[in-house]
């Protein structure tokens, strides 16, 4: 919509006010794009919330990046923990594969072709995701968010627009507990 890839959402990044109203901060990274894909660093987004295309060392990538970000946070408000805590971009890589399967040419064409992609890469089956998760009937919608292959990613307008969103009610952030670390 605005043209821009903010490259380093996380919850630090969000800033939410006692009437839910959400901002966006820290735009040090944030680049305008434009259609066809331009060519960046892979140096970016907090580790936690990288896309794994940028751990796979392509130059060229889009909104869907932020998607995957998004996807991650979302997971992690609802399990109250990060979802792929990795601590180096192979473990990060790792941590996503145990979780959502190896991906393969059959799952994320153009894969094989990645800078950092190995045949050699453990292969693992997708699993059920978190089980709160299940209860907060959000998994349709996260798998659309951490969908492999980026040209496939949920856009953020048709996210807005899932099913998830039609029973929410509106919570203040004033009533919800906080919980010490």
């Amino acid at each position: 919509m605005h043209r821009i890839l903010h490259r380093d959402l996380k919850p630090q990044n969000l800033l939410v006010d006692t009437e839910g109203h959400i901002k966006l901060a820290d735009f040090g990274l944030a680049r305008c794009f434009n259609i066809p894909m331009g060519s960046y660093t892979h140096e970016v987004v907090t580790l936690w919330y990288r896309a794994p295309e940028i751990l796979l060392g392509t130059k060229f990538y889009s909104t869907g990046v932020d998607i995957w970000s998004l996807g991650c946070i979302f997971a992690e408000m609802i399990i109250k923990r990060p979802l792929f805590p990795g601590d180096s971009e192979i473990h990060q890589l790792y941590k996503i594969f145990e979780l959502l399967g190896t991906p393969d040419n059959s799952t994320w064409p153009g894969i094989n072709q990645m800078p950092e992609y190995k045949s050699i890469f453990p292969r693992w089956e997708r699993k059920s995701p978190p089980a709160e998760i299940i209860r907060q009937n959000a998994h349709e919608l996260l798998l659309n968010l951490l969908e492999y292959d980026p040209n496939k990613r949920i856009a953020a307008r048709s996210a807005m627009q899932d099913s998830y969103f039609n029973d929410l009610e509106h919570v203040k952030i004033v009533d919800l507990p906080i919980e010490s670390p």
